[in-house]
Order: structure tokens, then C-alpha cells, then sequence
């Protein structure tokens, strides 16, 4: 081979990667080896966008695993926080589990199309927040996912599947004042046991608490008290008993399997930086995937490379970086504006 035809395929190789408008993390060992997690990116507010390629880091260097971590975009490929535009989702054809941070999104059909199939296999799931009410203002053939839906797929893809929707008037939605006060959340007496919540303890969250009345047949593993203020250790409102704030639930798939699903109505950015919700949440992912007896209590969940999240809101901390800028393990997720 010639040294102009090595540097040409060099070259191709190097285009292609930058060209990949998602980011992967492929572990090197561990109980996750050779099994891929697939995460979807895309809410308005609370930074998805960095907590789904921190979690995902975590699992690839701690665990083994392939994560491949999808995000909303513009056209022009630049991070866009709750875009229905995610590229990549083809790589949900070999995904051993979805990993999801969504809101209010109204994919085409073609994306819908996968979706619904790796449903229809009944594949594990772990949907975080605002997931509850991922699809909105879909149309035609898959609207019956969406948020609001009445019927025999009443409140979409988010209670039928996820356990839970978005319907204040029926007890599903914000508990507590957003943004000033914080959430902590406890095991429920009785679940210690539960793989999920093995060694989980002191968990804090700087989103406000959701109320939530997950379906019928689901198992509450922890619930939520409404803090007095956003400060780690403040006092509990009494006014505001416990809320359900993480369960564990099972669906019927087309193919006759049953999926595991775990769900939590906290995972900001910010809520990750609590050691015991971290846990919970890769706890879930392992225990989804049938995978509880690789569950240990003191495993090493914390964070790998940098990660200083953003507060969330509605306004968008990033608005010129693209996935490329966060591959590696060393690289900063994300990019904040000055």
C-alpha cells in the first residue's frame, strides 16, 4: 500500500468520525462487555443533554458497556435541547437497552418506526423525568404515543409503558415550587432490599419534586419529600407528604416478552450529582437488563472526566456545541456559555 493511498484512508476514517452526529463510549471490560445501551437526549430544561453522556461514561468505563448516546439537533448539527431532529436512531437495531431523557417530541414516522420496534420486542427501558411525557404533537399511525392520549393507550407512551404521564389533574405533575425548592428521596420501607436500591442512601435533587400514581402493578422503590429550600439537608415542607419518585414496572411486548422498565421523575443535571441518585440510576440500568447479581452495593459510580453541570431552565446552556466535542473520556460535558 502506498503511503498516499494509507493517508487517504486515514483521512476518510478521520471525516467519518467527526461526521457521526452522535458520540459512543465503548468500555474496554467488565460485566457489560459486549452488551450496547442506547440513550435518546432531547428535553427543554433540565439538561438531558449532560446527564445521559455522564450516566453513559460511567457505564462504559466502570461497566463494560457500548453506550452510543443520541441527541436533539439542528439542521446544522449543533446540540438542541427537546429537537424532535435526532440522528442516529438506526443504532437502535442492536441496542440491548434504551436509556431515555425526553419531553414533548414529535419525531417522523421512519424514527417512529424504529422506536415502536424495539417496543414491539420488548426491550428493557429507563426513562428519567420528563420521559413520562416524551411524545407530543405526533400525528397519523403513532400519535397514540403521545402525552395526552385517550383511549385504550390512555396518556401515551409514558403511562402505558413508562408507568406514569404528565396530567396535573390527576395527581401527575409539579409538587412543590420548581426552582425553589429542592427534593430528597427515600427508600421505601421495604424495598432496601431491592437490587435497584442496593446500597443506595442520601439522595438529593436539586429539580423540584413531581407528584406522580404509577400504574397499577408497578413497584415503588422510593418516594420524595419536598425540601424547604434548595440546600442539601433543609428541612421537609410539612405540608407535602411523600410523592412516588422511582419504580420498577414490567410491559407486554407484541413479541409476548415482558420488557423491564425503570422510571424516575428526578435526573436533572444537577440530581446526578448526588452519589445515592447516581447509583439508583445505574443500579436500574443493570437491573433492567437482568443483570442484578452485577449490582454491588459500593461499586464505583462516580463520574468519569469532567462534569460541572448547569442549573436547569428553560434557556439553553449550549448553543454551538456539537456531539463531537464531547467524545473521549476526558473531554467536558458541556460546553456552557461565558
Amino acid at each position: 500500500m502506498s503511503m498516499l493511498t494509507l493517508c487517504a484512508i486515514l483521512l476518510q476514517g478521520a471525516f467519518s468520525l467527526q461526521a457521526e452526529p452522535w458520540v459512543v463510549y465503548e468500555g474496554d471490560s467488565g460485566p457489560g462487555k459486549g452488551k450496547h445501551i442506547l440513550f435518546i437526549a432531547s428535553d427543554h430544561e433540565y439538561r438531558g443533554e449532560e446527564s445521559c453522556p455522564a450516566i453513559a461514561r460511567i457505564l462504559a468505563k466502570r461497566y463494560g458497556f457500548k453506550c452510543t448516546v443520541l441527541f436533539g439537533q439542528t439542521s446544522e448539527g449543533f446540540i438542541k435541547p427537546g429537537s424532535s431532529i435526532i440522528p442516529g436512531i438506526d443504532a437502535i437495531d442492536d441496542a440491548d437497552m434504551l436509556f431515555l431523557f425526553m419531553r414533548f417530541l414529535h419525531p417522523d414516522d421512519a424514527w417512529m418506526a424504529k422506536f415502536e420496534g424495539y417496543l414491539d420486542r420488548g426491550g428493557p427501558l429507563l426513562g428519567l423525568r420528563t420521559t413520562t411525557h416524551a411524545f407530543n404533537g405526533i400525528k397519523g399511525k403513532y400519535a397514540k404515543y403521545n402525552y395526552n392520549t385517550s383511549g385504550d393507550f390512555v396518556g401515551g407512551f409514558g403511562r402505558q409503558i413508562l408507568g406514569e404521564t404528565w396530567n396535573p389533574a390527576l395527581g401527575a405533575g409539579h409538587y412543590g415550587s420548581n426552582h425553589k425548592y429542592a427534593t430528597s428521596m427515600h427508600v421505601v420501607p421495604g424495598q432496601a432490599s431491592h437490587p435497584v436500591m442496593r446500597g443506595v442512601k442520601d439522595m438529593h435533587a436539586m429539580a423540584g419534586a413531581y407528584s406522580a400514581v404509577p400504574m397499577p402493578g408497578s413497584t415503588i422503590l422510593a418516594k420524595n419529600q419536598v425540601l424547604s429550600s434548595m440546600e442539601v439537608g433543609a428541612k421537609p415542607l410539612e405540608n407535602k407528604p411523600p410523592q412516588p419518585a422511582a419504580w420498577v414496572k414490567t410491559y407486554q411486548s407484541k413479541s409476548g416478552k415482558e420488557g423491564r422498565v425503570f422510571c424516575s421523575t428526578q435526573g436533572a443535571s444537577e440530581d446526578i450529582l448526588s452519589e445515592g441518585v447516581r447509583r439508583m440510576i445505574v443500579n436500574a440500568t443493570l437491573w433492567c437488563m437482568g443483570m442484578e447479581k452485577e449490582i454491588e452495593a459500593d461499586a464505583d459510580v462516580s463520574f468519569v472526566g469532567p462534569y460541572n453541570p448547569s442549573t436547569f431552565s428553560f434557556n439553553p446552556s449550549i448553543t454551538d456545541a456539537k456531539p463531537s466535542d464531547i467524545r473521549g473520556w476526558d473531554t467536558a460535558i458541556l460546553k456552557n456559555k461565558d
